[in-house]
């Protein structure tokens, strides 16, 4: 069995490569990105992306469609191949932290057609739903303003925060997506603890009935599942399941911006196996942890579940705190989901800036793409990828607004194929490693059940794609539109992989020709030991985003 010898016997004949085909830092004036996110940016744009509105609002339907027990089932197998793609995109980023993440990988370990197919379609992922979070922004706003002929100024301002943002570079987007996460892991916390007391009896409404503990008696009555489009039987209960898995799943998507943030992360084979190895720890406590008690406090035939404002008036935890005669906290909690929002937009507009960026490194899109500032900064990618956030100002006219929500309608699926490609990819990366004859303890981390985890979540994100919009098949439940923006997307990754695959006319990477080399030099010479803890809040933190 070989060990790091082998690679480091490699430098020595592929030196000249690396420094002439670096697709680490390289931009076209030779600047290229520069490492400026440090542990705790790394570790808290991680959590931040498995916490947003999925999880504040989203959860409505997932309990009015599955039931409590249908809800939490639902998430938890949804969250299985979560930490599957996740495992399996850490143990390749940890080794080749590069800008492009895992749009570059692809290129390296399947072809380059299959990377220009992941990088266009991670691309429009995040750059239309970008102006989607803007116009959400704008609607949280309405809870407490009712004049929607101010939106386009709320857009505005949110617009020009988010943009100027991004333009100070990667090191403050860190700092603000730290703040921004921040808040919403204390925000999420504090519902779920107090959730809690609520389902106890600890708060009452001085108005309410009386101080009895709720129990799990929202599990009796209406009962732990729900019959879905009233279909009776298993058959209903099935569907209203499968319809929480597909709330989920768009839920947990955006995991996987820790891999473009590679590229610009500071000693990335440290910081980012201990942003991966918690990875489970987030999925259980937020999410698992929040649909438990979600189900606990409302009953999954609530009227108000069926809410479409879009406010905090549709999250459950705030009906469950109406219900508990607490009136100020729905608008703090309001106040909460607009930084998430505005977190998300921040983020997209971060992501969708590098994925262009990463598309130009593999010659997917035109070179002058690579430009950057002498601080790093891709900031002709950021600029184009921010131009397209005034589609936000579709969202407010009726019109127009339907336009965009099929726009933004067909990001879910896209999603969903970038954790397909991510899994692919691994499994590549996995044979070629093991064909090369490299010995994978040695990598910075070592994805736990490899690769059968990657077979998982490939075939699940796959099923998940193909069954996403079954609804529309239900008796008297067609929609042209809903089935077009549901596949649409699915119907085009294969296109565009034929379409570059003609282009390009290169073959799969061979797993005995897959370039494990490139790159490491640098990346190792960037490696060092973190200082250690100066106080308890510090050794606290450590605790929290490493894995011993």
């Amino acid at each position: 069995m070989a060990s790091n010898e082998k690679i480091d016997k490699a430098y020595s004949h592929n030196g000249s490569d690396v420094e002439s085909n670096n697709a680490f830092h390289s931009g076209e004036n030779g600047q290229g990105l520069h490492r400026q996110l440090k542990n705790r940016h790394i570790a808290m744009i991680s959590i931040g992306g498995v916490i947003g509105t999925g999880l504040f609002l989203g959860t409505a339907n997932a309990l009015r469609h599955g039931g409590p027990v249908g809800m939490v089932l639902g998430y938890i197998t949804v969250g299985t191949v979560c930490w599957a793609t996740m495992v399996s995109l850490g143990e390749m980023v940890a080794y080749l932290p590069i800008s492009g993440g895992h749009i570059k990988l692809a290129e390296r370990f399947v072809d380059p057609a299959f990377s220009f197919t992941m990088g266009w379609n991670y691309w429009y992922n995040w750059t239309i739903i970008l102006p989607a979070e803007l116009s959400a922004a704008a609607v949280l706003i309405n809870y407490w303003d009712q004049d929607t002929q101010l939106n386009y100024a709320w857009i505005t301002i949110c617009l020009l925060v988010v943009v100027a943002i991004n333009m100070c570079g990667a090191g403050v987007y860190g700092e603000a997506e730290f703040i921004f996460a921040s808040i919403k892991v204390l925000t999420i916390t504090g519902l779920i603890i107090l959730g809690i007391i609520i389902d106890l009896g600890g708060i009452v409404h001085t108005g309410g009935p009386n101080h009895d503990r709720l129990g799990f008696r929202y599990w009796k009555n209406p009962g732990p599942f729900v019959q879905y489009d009233n279909i009776s039987g298993s058959t209903g209960r099935f569907l209203g399941w499968w319809a929480v898995i597909t709330q989920a799943a768009f839920s947990f998507i955006g995991t996987e911006i820790v891999a473009i943030a590679a590229g610009e992360a500071k000693n990335p084979r440290r910081n980012l196996p201990k942003a991966i190895k918690r990875v489970y720890i987030r999925i259980l406590l937020f999410y698992i942890g929040g649909t438990f008690v979600i189900g606990l406090l409302v009953p999954s035939n609530d009227p108000l579940l069926n809410l479409s404002s879009g406010t905090a008036a549709s999250s459950p935890f705030v009906i469950a705190i109406q219900n508990a005669g607490i009136s100020f906290l729905p608008s703090l909690i309001n106040a909460c989901l607009l930084t998430s929002a505005w977190s998300a937009a921040s983020s997209d507009l971060y992501t969708s800036s590098r994925a262009l960026y990463g598309l130009a490194l593999s010659h997917n899109a035109p070179q002058f793409l690579l430009r950057t500032t002498k601080r790093g900064l891709p900031y002709i990618c950021l600029l184009i990828c921010a131009s397209f956030s005034l589609l936000a100002f579709m969202g407010v006219s009726s019109g127009a607004g339907t336009v965009f929500n099929w726009f933004s309608n067909m990001t879910a699926i896209a999603g969903l194929l970038t954790w397909f490609g991510i899994n692919l990819t691994y499994i590549r990366f996995h044979k070629g490693f093991k064909v090369q004859g490299f010995d994978r303890s040695k990598l910075p981390y070592v994805g736990p059940l490899q690769p059968y985890a990657a077979w998982y979540a490939l075939i699940m994100t796959m099923i998940f794609c193909l069954f996403s919009g079954f609804d529309v098949f239900l008796k008297g439940e067609w929609d042209t539109a809903t089935f077009v923006t549901t596949y649409l997307p699915l119907a085009a990754f294969p296109v565009l992989y034929l379409g570059a695959k003609y282009h390009y006319r290169q073959p799969v990477v061979k797993a005995q020709d897959m370039d494990f080399i490139s790159n490491i030099a640098e990346i190792e010479a960037e490696d060092y030991e973190e200082p250690p803890p100066r106080n308890k809040f510090e050794a606290f933190w450590q605790w929290l985003v490493s894995d011993n």
